[in-house]
């Protein structure tokens, strides 16, 4: 496990977990000091600078150090997983930079797992449910800051404090996430003990793959990981509350993209003027967008993960926007709204998009505890069927287009009706299909409705006034005692309260 082990001959013991340098400042050695991560292009330091660099630094400690708000509810999901999984070590990775060109990364996010089961969103740590007796001892192997008699400080351009920003200390770690933390130094020693059986949430981080016992896609390692996305099914309160908060700031996002629109009709790539106006309210409110946001105006809107955002925007086209806002805790918000480019829809462009408007409340209308996951699906599919039927598109009928052995109609709806929604915003992917998609609806699942038409400009089933078209109406929603919220309903979704919404904000 070489990749920021300073002594791999483990010639040199660890430094212990508090030092107290000259300053007197409480610090930890970075697990890094002796292999600094530097550019082609730095400059050289000499011995006189390396010197003058470790004296004179006063103590800086965080201030206000308390347990954040998260703490108690990451302790009880760790509950729950030591109780699933009792006598075994369970390992759970934050994740790896990853590089997007040279010597620069991407800007790191965490494994939603490790984030749920801890609250902490730095690279290269590991969670270890170490079984205790009847359960488990967390311990949390985290990078500790940079000292500043090392070098590393202002030497590694990976993480070093003066390049990357400072990390708490080890015991301002364990203050803020109720847990147990470590230096990240002796997860490799940890993780080679012999005779405790160990399951790895694997293809995280490589270096933890390499020392564990059972690496790999192994059956033990896969019901772990199944097991950490049927635990999130279910949101709890807080979980909830950081949910409506992204919907909040991502109902913000979308009223700053209308009041944009007259800038965004101007320029030659509308679509990435409309992007950038979003992404600049998710980076101002939260961690930034929960995917890669799809601004798709006219036939673009066909195209059902469309990211190039390049297009110029036609006032006489519609605009299919499908964004969500991340929160600083990872809960991400998919909202879209279908939106006339000149403030009004056509009477074509209305007649489709109620269409959608009608299936998308059929599905809503199926939700409540104990209906099937797929029900709400299957509802807003017969709304399209018959729709398309009654315009003369579908060449069979509604009921013979919804056998499975037919779904004629998915030439003009091709993708499911919605899915559930969390920390991914394809929440809980890894979940078993019984507990999911074969599922029943729960008090506390949070998901989307959004059913679509994705017309596509060179099909010639359908009138000419209808090519080219795509229209998806999605909303998040959360499953209550006696059915379900609508989270997102400060945003309209009738096309006349859309033309009245965009006409106040243009006003």
């Amino acid at each position: 496990m070489s990749r920021n082990i300073p002594y791999p001959d483990r010639a040199k013991p660890p430094v212990p977990r508090c030092a107290e340098p000259t300053g007197g400042a409480p610090v930890t050695q970075d697990a890094s000091a002796d292999r600094f991560h530097t550019g082609s292009h730095d400059l050289p330091v000499s011995d006189a600078l390396a010197a003058f660099m470790s004296d004179r630094w006063a103590a800086s400690p965080l201030p206000d150090l308390a347990l954040s708000d998260i703490g108690p509810w990451t302790a009880k999901r760790r509950a729950r997983l030591s109780a699933r999984f009792p006598g075994e070590r369970l390992v759970i990775p934050s994740g790896v930079l990853k590089v997007r060109s040279n010597d620069c990364d991407y800007r790191f996010r965490p494994h939603t797992a490790y984030a749920y089961l801890t609250g902490e969103q730095e690279p290269d740590s590991v969670l270890v449910m170490e079984p205790v007796g009847g359960t488990h001892e967390a311990l949390l192997h985290l990078r500790p800051r940079s000292v500043r008699d090392t070098g590393a400080f202002f030497r590694d351009r990976r993480y070093g404090e003066f390049w990357v920003g400072r990390r708490p200390t080890l015991d301002e770690a364990a203050t803020m996430l109720g847990i147990d933390c470590v230096h990240l130094d002796t997860l490799e020693d940890r993780l080679k003990k012999g005779g405790v059986p160990t399951r790895v949430l694997a293809g995280v981080d490589p270096a933890v793959d390499a020392v564990v016992s059972e690496p790999g896609e192994t059956d033990r390692n896969r019901e772990l990981a199944q097991y950490l996305s049927e635990m999130r099914l279910i949101k709890d309160e807080w979980e909830v509350a950081q949910l409506q908060l992204a919907v909040d700031h991502t109902t913000a996002g979308f009223t700053d993209v209308v009041r944009a629109l007259p800038a965004a009709l101007g320029h030659h790539r509308g679509e990435r003027w409309i992007e950038g106006v979003f992404d600049l309210r998710a980076r101002a409110e939260g961690n930034g967008t929960g995917y890669d946001t799809i601004a798709a105006s006219g036939a673009h809107a066909c195209v059902l993960h469309w990211i190039r955002n390049d297009g110029k925007l036609d006032p006489k086209q519609l605009l299919l926007l499908d964004a969500g806002v991340e929160t600083d805790s990872l809960y991400t918000a998919d909202i879209t709204r279908t939106l006339p480019l000149s403030g009004r829809f056509s009477s074509a462009q209305r007649e489709a998009y109620q269409l959608v408007l009608d299936a998308q409340q059929a599905g809503i209308d199926a939700l409540r505890p104990g209906a099937s996951f797929r029900d709400f699906h299957q509802a807003a599919m017969r709304v399209i069927a018959e729709g398309l039927h009654s315009w003369g598109i579908l060449p069979v009928r509604a009921e013979e287009s919804l056998r499975p052995e037919s779904g004629l109609h998915r030439r003009y709806t091709l993708c499911s009706s919605g899915h559930m929604l969390g920390m991914d915003v394809h929440d809980c992917a890894k979940a078993r299909a019984e507990t999911y998609l074969d599922g029943k609806l729960e008090v506390g699942h949070v998901l989307t409705v959004e059913p679509g038409l994705y017309l596509q400009p060179d099909d010639e089933t359908l009138p000419v006034e209808l090519r080219g078209m795509g229209i998806r109406i999605e909303d998040d929603l959360v499953i209550t005692e006696d059915g379900a919220r609508l989270m997102s309903s400060a945003l309209p979704r009738d096309p006349d309260a859309i033309e009245e919404w965009m006409g106040t904000l243009a006003g």
